[in-house]
């Protein structure tokens, strides 16, 4: 059973958290404070889902703590719709964020998504709708025809398909490209990049652009 630590300090929001996702099956630890979520936090919790604002500090410290001990998704559950704020906590480890007010089933979706990500995989495969990517062969394919990538379009694919589900800023999408290869990859070139790259996947639907944040590569319904 996967066992969540819910940090949040509106009593309301926290009960109504909890209650539905012990529904689904999941294990819920609430607190209200950075000071408990420290004291609560062991090898035994597999997801934070953290509010930002906090009686004794912000969340953004405590997803400091986290990560440095260990590699625990993050969720973010905040009123902060601005952007900055959000690419800071993502660009600090967080798996994604869920703005207030939400709907239950929204960050449901969100969780099982993160969880899915963080599994052990083998498989050399990875899709999203119509697209494959066989890493084995290093080839991709659009509805059962071969796409011709250049590398770093690969690389780029790569990446968003690795995260699928997963909000990516800019900054760290250039920090992984150039992980891959080693040369300098700028803000225009990604921008260029994910234009090619939409255009050879002929308009794909799946590479989600957040404005002002970054890209995100998601299944349709």
């Amino acid at each position: 059973m996967t066992k969540i630590l819910v940090v949040e300090d509106d009593d309301t929001i926290s009960f109504g958290i909890i209650s539905a996702l012990k529904n689904k099956g999941y294990e819920c630890v609430g607190c209200a404070s950075v000071a408990q979520g420290k004291e609560l936090f062991s090898e035994e919790i597999q997801m934070v889902l953290l509010d930002l604002n906090l009686p004794d500090g912000n969340g953004y410290d405590f997803c400091r703590w986290v990560k440095d001990r260990a590699d625990t998704p993050i969720i973010f559950l905040t009123v902060r719709d601005d952007v900055r704020d959000i690419t800071k906590g993502l660009d600090m480890g967080a798996d994604d964020y869920v703005t207030k007010p939400f709907h239950i089933a929204v960050l449901e979706s969100r969780i099982a998504a993160v969880l899915r990500r963080g599994q052990k995989d083998n498989s050399q495969v990875i899709t999203c709708g119509n697209i494959r990517m066989d890493k084995k062969k290093m080839q991709v394919s659009l509805d059962g025809q071969d796409v011709d990538l250049t590398a770093l379009e690969y690389r780029l694919l790569s990446v968003m398909l690795e995260n699928k589900g997963r909000t990516l800023p800019r900054n760290l999408i250039l920090e992984k490209l150039w992980d891959a290869d080693g040369n300098f990859v700028n803000d225009n070139t990604l921008t260029v990049t994910v234009k090619r790259l939409r255009k050879k996947l002929l308009d794909t639907e799946h590479i989600v652009t957040i404005r002002g944040i970054g890209y995100r590569m998601e299944e349709k319904i």
